[in-house]
């Protein structure tokens, strides 16, 4: 089962939102300005965040079963049934 593009846009949101927060927070910390640190974090996140897209893609299309939205029901049968008892 592939998993739906709306749900690859939601997960690549999420990991854009925090992949930027990393990035400006290492970029300030490094540099101590706002203005390099808000640079460097709107240029690399985005370029990572629409490769990682490429990357999400690429896992539903060529590993088929590896990604589940959700899973099938499962029933438990019994390996055989037991015999009737006589009585």
């Amino acid at each position: 089962m592939r998993i739906p593009f709306s749900l690859s846009l939601a997960k690549t949101g999420t990991f854009a939102a925090v992949h930027f927060t990393v990035a400006f927070s290492v970029a300030y910390l490094l540099t101590g300005n706002l203005g390099i640190a808000s640079a460097i974090a709107l240029i690399e996140p985005a370029a990572n965040t629409f490769a990682y897209l490429l990357h999400e893609r690429a896992w539903a299309r060529f590993m088929p079963g590896f990604h589940r939205v959700s899973a099938p029901a499962m029933t438990v049968q019994p390996a055989h049934s037991p015999a009737p008892q006589a009585g």
